[in-house]
């Protein structure tokens, strides 16, 4: 698998993670529709499929947002990390980037050759 490749799956895999987020929040904003559509229906058994939807909306809000919570404290503390260790080792960070530049420069140059 070529870098081509893997940036293109990378990229295939936070796709999926915003269209995961976006699909939620579709669905509750059309659970939220039918609830207040069904308000004026009558009847014990109407009643308690609307208290079960709205709490179980509900809860997925609030999983939602605790994971919108936990992503961003992750993406905090790895960046927080990333830049204290940059800091402590200045030479070795830019020589990491370096050989990792050449060895992306290489496998993008090799992967056009490729091509007919």
């Amino acid at each position: 698998m070529n870098a081509r490749e893997l940036a293109t799956e990378a990229e295939g895999d936070r796709v999926t993670t915003d269209k995961l987020m976006a699909d939620l929040r579709v669905l509750a904003a059309d659970m939220e529709q039918l609830l207040k559509a069904t308000a004026s229906q009558t009847g014990q058994r109407v009643d308690e499929m609307r208290a079960k939807a709205a709490e179980s909306l509900k809860a997925a809000k609030a999983h939602v947002a605790e994971l919108q919570d936990v992503a961003l404290a992750k993406t905090r503390a790895a960046g927080r990390a990333t830049d204290d260790y940059v800091r402590a080792n200045p030479w070795q960070a830019m020589a990491i980037c370096t050989v990792a530049g050449l060895v992306l420069g290489i496998l993008l140059a090799h992967g056009g050759d490729s091509d007919p």
